[in-house]
């Protein structure tokens, strides 16, 4: 795979990622952390456990002279899609695994913890760098999937517990108007001297024409007219496949919404509470997104589109789809391996998002990220930009 790093990996740099994680665990209990109420969804002690062993895997089984696994066993339970790596859990099947107890995963992370940091000190190459990065990397994502994996696990049990993590969307005050940009040919994709995945690369030049994006997201207040005037029993707004996926999931409105005393309720990691009609609209799939768009006589942006625009507005609170198919960029070239299943694998019956949510980490928040998930999916932390 191909990247660029610039940050040194120390010590402390390491570290400090890992016990992020930990820390959007910190009010978990136990009985949490090995539930999966859904097959997308994995536990959170799988998560801890899977970050831990993609090191052990990648890094230290490859790299440190006469490094001993902590369990050979883990390798099995905690491989995610590697089939290069050997067989694997299931993962619908993840949530059957009560052992290893969460006492052994995190005894688990510290003994990796300590072994890399040990490794550390001997003034690793930059190949191994590299990699210790890219389980950096991989990791900040596991932070952010870990919490929509929580928000799942919580906002489907009748008690609504709250998370003890700092994380709130912020309303949306802006008076909505459209950015326009002219026609022309633009240069896509990553070009800075920083880290990057390799689907972000194979910089190159596409055409636009002319085309308007808003300079916010559509606000819940915009999404409840959406839904009363009747826009979920509307099929000529919808993809057939997004028809489908209303019909056979009886999709009324967006996940985590509840409809209380003639009230429209919303679960947050900060509990059960009233809608805030001026905050961003999210939890939605890419078929309510695209469906919405066409009840306001507008569409969704490209990537490009939005990459292009991106320098005019803000971003970062939702993931925001876009109307483009997740494909390979021009030159792109797949590694060989495991770490050559990273992404390539997954350009098929995807769509982009771009952007970033409140449950990124921060460094992962660039214009040319390119996140994707199947249309169908919205546990995530998605949200609607519209275009014209």
């Amino acid at each position: 795979m191909e990247t660029f790093t610039i940050n040194k990996i120390t010590k402390d740099y390491f570290l400090e990622i890992r016990h992020r994680t930990e820390a959007i665990c910190k009010s978990l209990k136990p009985e949490d952390t090995s539930i999966q109420p859904i097959d997308f969804v994995s536990p959170p002690k799988w998560h801890l456990a899977h970050t831990t062993w993609f090191f052990e895997q990648f890094v230290l089984t490859e790299h440190k002279k006469n490094y001993k696994v902590f369990n050979p066993d883990f390798a099995y339970y905690f491989n995610s899609y590697y089939n290069t790596i050997g067989e694997r859990v299931v993962r619908a099947n993840r949530g059957l695994m009560t052992r290893p107890t969460l006492s052994e995963v995190l005894a688990y992370r510290a003994y990796v913890n300590a072994q890399v940091v040990e490794f550390l000190a001997e003034n690793v190459s930059e190949e191994i760098a590299n990699s210790i990065e890219i389980g950096l990397q991989h990791e900040q994502q596991h932070q952010e999937l870990l919490i929509y994996d929580i928000k799942y696990i919580f906002g489907h049990q009748p008690s609504f517990p709250t998370l003890d993590f700092d994380i709130k969307l912020v309303s949306e005050i802006d008076t909505q108007k459209f950015i326009k940009i002219e026609e022309g040919v633009y240069e896509i994709g990553h070009k800075d001297d920083c880290f990057c995945w390799d689907n972000e690369l194979g910089r190159h030049k596409v055409y636009l024409h002319d085309f308007e994006i808003s300079n916010r997201l559509v606000t819940n207040s915009e999404y409840i007219e959406f839904i009363e005037a009747g826009g979920y029993q509307d099929f000529n707004l919808w993809h057939a496949d997004g028809w489908d996926c209303v019909e056979s999931n009886n999709l009324k409105s967006p996940m985590y919404w509840h409809m209380v005393d003639g009230k429209w309720m919303q679960y947050s990691l900060k509990g059960f509470k009233a809608i805030e009609k001026k905050a961003p609209v999210s939890h939605i799939t890419f078929y309510e997104a695209f469906a919405y768009a066409q009840w306001k006589g507008l569409r969704l942006p490209t990537e490009f589109e939005w990459e292009i625009a991106s320098k005019y507005f803000k971003y970062g609170q939702l993931w925001e789809w876009t109307n483009s198919a997740y494909l390979p960029y021009p030159n792109y070239t797949k590694a060989d391996g495991a770490i050559g299943e990273y992404n390539g694998k997954f350009m098929i019956n995807t769509m982009v998002m771009r952007g970033a949510s409140i449950a990124t980490p921060k460094n992962h928040c660039r214009p040319t990220y390119r996140n994707f998930f199947s249309p169908d999916i919205r546990w995530q932390f998605s949200g609607i930009r519209l275009a014209k």
